[in-house]
């Protein structure tokens, strides 16, 4: 089917037929699965009850020591910061007395910082509202008064410098109003700040005689007082998101007609008609306006809207490195455009990561929600696997893992500047893995992420928990017990990656064969002990760079991409890749015919030189 004319009626259909592989017991009617009765506890899709649910941040347990890792550090790290130094830049910026230390790099302000210039003030405070999310974020995870109680200060101590001059002296007032307004709704929703709406509606309307009138396309020109070229980069066509989520929450009818406003229609048009116009945008900022997108369908009901989502995630797979990122040089390229392939070469900063995987992930789980579609959850398991969990860790000085980088010759660097833009979105990613992982509908759960974890939740009255365990993605056996305050009638339904042909399920010892690239449903009546036993064979297999460069290939194991640990390009060929021995819990070994090849996962390279691709059946070499 052409991409264009992909309407919300036909994705259910699609999803509702691969949902319908159901096993074992009475085969529900899909189409009234669909459109079950949402939850009146959850306002966040009145329009839409089809759409899957969301758990909460609390709902979720997990028990995978990399991705706990990441949320304890970023956290940890976010309670250390300074407040003075946090709210220093906001209070400069108006005139206002402003003790502590600078936090330094892109969030300090520096007054004769007006020139196109990457390091010291390019953009203060930018990332205050992102910080004050994941705080928000972990709060509903940990439940720490501490961090409730920092989140409620820092709310407070920022209403106290609300001023036009912060938006006039800054080169991002939409970037920065966004930030602010993700982190008051996410304090409302989850910290339950009573005044978190106030102080919003005075940034409201504080922030817009400095805005342009509707989304300014990244590269145009609308603020005469300030003709250099960096002060065009603003994101004005990103932030209708967050101002459909305000509505949605509760905040007023006023953000909803602003995210209306700011939808950025010529961009979503074309491809909402089929249209690739990729070509040449900035490459997190474009991905990330998708999600504006999403929101507008889910709030507004807009079909074009849905389309220009799935048609753009569509055209940005297609560019996609196998480990699911993109945007070689923070640029989004053209359908078959020999680019890809030339920054294998030309550029070591491959794929944003931590801004990057939070835009992927917000969109995959968005599009995953209204179609059931379970190919969404394999792109999200991919990039999550192969990019933002490997990412080095945000460090105190504002070190931050900014570029994975796919170049022949590579290695994970930390970027050059402090506290960029992905010091903001990597704690945000780290808190975001426990809402990925689950959904729900009447009929019961779905499984997108097999990550060690637990779930709760009450269906028919009964108190349910379904807890994993697995070394998935390193053992294909993935273990579920059941346990019900009494026997309770529902579905469990698990993503089958595409990938993953001969893959099965077993219900109490009881096993059958499942397809690949859908969401299989166990539909019964389950008591506590029942168990199911996923069994996910990972099988070795290549995967070309795109069609036009067959030869360059990479090495996957299941959702996982193996990188080759090598100083210089290996002579290898197809069968050797495929004949990769597993020597370790997260190593394997190649035979090549200049010896034995180490290769590793992501989250498992340190400061190694390695090669995400490889040519095989010609010689060829490389510069870096």
């Amino acid at each position: 089917m052409s991409p264009s004319k992909v309407s919300r009626r036909r994705f259910l259909q699609s999803a509702l037929a691969s949902a319908a592989s159901v096993i074992p017991g009475v085969i529900p009617d899909a189409r009234s699965s669909a459109l079950a009765p949402r939850s009146d506890s959850d306002p966040s899709h009145p329009a839409h009850p089809g759409v899957l649910e969301e758990f909460g941040y609390g709902d979720v347990t997990l028990d995978s020591e990399p991705h706990e890792q990441q949320l304890k550090q970023t956290h940890d790290l976010l309670m250390s910061l300074s407040e003075d130094s946090l709210l220093k830049p906001f209070r400069q910026m108006v005139g206002q007395p402003a003790p502590g230390d600078d936090l330094g790099g892109w969030y300090q302000y520096d007054a004769n910082n007006r020139d196109h210039v990457f390091d010291i003030g390019f953009a203060p405070g930018c990332t205050f509202g992102q910080w004050v999310s994941a705080l928000a974020r972990s709060y509903a995870i940990n439940r720490s008064p501490e961090t409730r109680e920092k989140v409620l200060r820092l709310n407070r101590l920022y209403a106290r410098t609300i001023g036009g001059d912060f938006y006039e002296n800054t080169r991002f007032p939409a970037y920065s109003y966004d930030k602010l307004v993700c982190g008051l709704i996410d304090s409302h929703q989850y910290v339950g700040d009573p005044d978190a709406f106030a102080i919003m509606a005075e940034t409201t309307k504080t922030v817009l005689p400095h805005m342009p009138p509707k989304a300014v396309e990244h590269g145009q020109s609308w603020r005469p007082n300030h003709p250099d070229e960096s002060y065009t980069w603003d994101e004005s066509y990103t932030i209708s998101e967050n101002l459909f989520l305000a509505y949605q929450r509760g905040a007023g009818e006023q953000y909803r007609d602003l995210g209306r406003r700011y939808l950025d229609d010529a961009y979503y048009d074309p491809l909402a008609e089929g249209r690739s116009n990729l070509e040449g945008r900035h490459a997190y900022s474009h991905v990330n306006s998708l999600c504006s997108a999403m929101q507008a369908y889910l709030t507004l009901g807009s079909e074009k809207h849905l389309k220009a989502a799935t048609n753009g995630f569509d055209f940005v797979a297609a560019q996609s490195f196998a480990t699911g990122g993109w945007g070689a040089d923070e640029t989004l390229r053209a359908p078959g455009s020999p680019e890809i392939y030339k920054s294998l070469t030309s550029t070591h900063s491959s794929f944003e990561t931590p801004c990057g995987s939070y835009a992927h992930f917000k969109l995959t789980r968005y599009l995953l929600r209204v179609t059931r579609d379970s190919r969404y959850g394999d792109s999200m398991e991919r990039v999550m696997y192969n990019t933002a969990l490997g990412s080095l860790p945000l460090e105190a000085d504002g070190r931050t893992y900014y570029y994975s980088d796919y170049n022949f010759k590579a290695r994970k660097v930390y970027h050059k500047e402090r506290w960029a833009c992905c010091s903001g979105t990597l704690p945000q990613v780290a808190a975001d893995y426990r809402i990925n992982t689950y959904f729900r509908d009447a009929r019961g759960v779905y499984v997108n992420l097999y990550i060690p974890s637990t779930v709760r939740w009450t269906q028919g009255g009964a108190q349910i928990s379904l807890t994993q365990k697995s070394g998935y993605p390193y053992d294909s056996q993935v273990l579920f017990e059941v346990k019900a305050s009494r026997v309770a009638e529902f579905a469990v339904s698990l993503r089958i990656p595409e990938w993953a042909a001969g893959a099965s399920v077993s219900v109490n010892g009881k096993r059958e064969a499942v397809l690949a690239g859908t969401f299989v449903s166990v539909w019964r009546e389950w008591k506590s002990g029942d168990r199911i036993e996923l069994e996910l064979p990972l099988t070795a297999r290549l995967e070309a760079l795109d069609p036009q460069h067959a030869e360059t290939v990479a090495l996957l194991v299941g959702p996982v991409v193996l990188f080759a640990i090598t100083d210089s390009e290996p002579k290898v060929t197809r069968a050797q890749l495929l004949a990769a021995k597993k020597t370790g819990p997260q190593r394997w070994q190649v035979e090549t015919a200049g010896g034995a090849m180490k290769m590793l996962p992501f989250t498992a390279i340190g400061e190694e030189q390695y090669s995400t691709y490889l040519q095989v059946g010609q010689e060829n070499s490389h510069g870096g």
